[in-house]
């Protein structure tokens, strides 16, 4: 992350500059001609390089913290270079993603706390993950190795990832977790992934990664202090695909990142994590009046994608509906426990066959040591938030998307004192 006395000018510059240039970039035919040649001649070589800008124009327009509107966006710069064409090592992917973020905080002014924008965070301008990965020749095995997204495969479904709200991508619970949150969107950790894959249609993953990510609170000990502790996910996941019978050659699609997945019809996944660290409880205290400290924190999850109607070959029409649930560690986690469930369809609109619209609602359960400590600060709380969230994506081109999202929010923060907040977002992307 770049110093602190630069970051709030470069952020100015970029949240000025960056909308500008992209409308600039889409809008003049010569440029999107030259950038598309450019990308595939580089690709032919093994190196295909793509940025990504997803912005987010959030209003609260009732209840919360205050009514207002806010701006946030995230530039992703990346580059994958391929093993077999650079290399002659079909099995090599060397990956590259620096993410910049600039604006302000939508939940700044909902006043929730499962955040009611996947992509808000604070201005930073970092590295967001760099990793290698070796396939084995005939797709069975994975292994990742560097700065890694656990959450671009753990805890996902397809379904889900339509939603804006972030509990639809991670739980809160698991979300929410650690010293300083897992290796997940914003900052990122250092580890090691494993995948294999006994049969067509089950994955095996696990990881080990540092349990704070590498951009840090200042003072903070380096990376893979005592202090910090590991971080250790395992997840199992049964697959349904269309077309059960594959060839041994193609089984290597069905795992690793950047493998080019194929779609799903079914999915069931079980997952768990622990931190070797240890951890503050929330409201118990010893003789002296300090937290008593818990030696490992962990949790588990439960997820799962259904196909609930498909239509016929000439219509592209698909309804899955999708749900969630975890629990975390009750003694040293502000959510103990987390629901989450919704439906998603695709090509109801003839005209409009790659749209999609959704509803779902994401539970977000206090714990009871969280609602005790602030009992003995004198606060009252609620049992949980609640948001429920219906959204239309709009695939505008095949570089342009754009989603109109409404979401209710009920007890912000599972605070009493804050109105239940009515929010509208208009987030777009732009990936060339």
């Amino acid at each position: 992350m770049l110093p602190s006395p630069l970051v709030l000018p470069i952020a100015r510059a970029v949240r000025a500059l960056v909308p500008a240039a992209l409308i600039g970039f889409c809008v003049t035919p010569s440029l999107a001609l030259d950038w598309t040649a450019a990308k595939d001649e580089l690709s032919a070589i093994g190196l295909d390089p793509s940025f990504v800008y997803d912005g987010d124009l959030a209003t609260n327009a009732a209840g919360g913290l205050k009514r207002g509107t806010a701006y946030v966006g995230n530039l992703h710069l990346k580059l994958e270079l391929d093993g077999e064409k650079l290399l002659d090592q079909p099995s090599l992917t060397v990956y590259l993603d620096g993410l910049g973020v600039h604006g302000g905080q939508p939940s700044g002014l909902a006043g929730d706390a499962q955040g009611v924008s996947n992509i808000a965070a604070p201005t930073q301008f970092s590295l967001y993950e760099a990793w290698v990965q070796f396939n084995s020749q005939d797709g069975r095995v994975s292994l990742l190795a560097g700065q890694y997204d656990l959450n671009a495969e753990f805890y996902r479904l397809n379904s889900a990832d339509l939603f804006l709200n972030s509990s639809f991508g991670m739980g809160p619970e698991f979300a929410q977790s650690g010293r300083d949150g897992p290796s997940t969107f914003p900052d990122t950790s250092l580890g090691i992934r494993i995948g294999f894959k006994p049969t067509e249609n089950i994955v095996l993953r696990a990881a080990i990664l540092d349990g704070v990510p590498v951009d840090r609170p200042v003072g903070m000990p380096g990376l893979f202090s005592r202090h910090d502790g590991a971080l250790l996910v395992a997840e199992a996941v049964l697959l349904g695909r269309p077309g059960q019978a594959m060839s041994a050659m193609t089984l290597h699609t069905l795992i690793g990142r950047a493998s080019a997945l194929s779609p799903y019809d079914d999915k069931i996944a079980m997952g768990g994590w622990y931190y070797t660290a240890d951890f503050p409880d929330l409201s118990s205290i010893d003789a002296g009046g300090t937290p008593l400290r818990h030696r490992g924190s962990g949790g588990a999850y439960f997820i799962a994608d259904k196909l609930l109607y498909e239509a016929g070959e000439n219509d592209g029409t698909r309804v899955s509906g999708f749900v969630q649930a975890g629990l975390g560690d009750n003694r040293v986690n502000r959510f103990s426990s987390y629901l989450g469930a919704g439906v998603a369809a695709t090509g109801l609109i003839p005209q409009r066959p790659n749209d999609e619209l959704g509803l779902a609602a994401a539970i977000g359960f206090g714990s009871s040591h969280y609602s005790r400590a602030q009992a003995l600060l004198g606060v009252d709380d609620d049992a949980a938030e609640i948001a429920i969230e219906a959204t239309y994506l709009s695939q505008i081109t095949d570089w342009l998307a754009l989603q109109p999202d409404l979401q209710y929010v009920i007890h912000p923060n599972t605070d009493p004192e804050i109105g239940n907040a009515f929010v509208f977002q208009i987030q777009f992307e732009v990936s060339l």
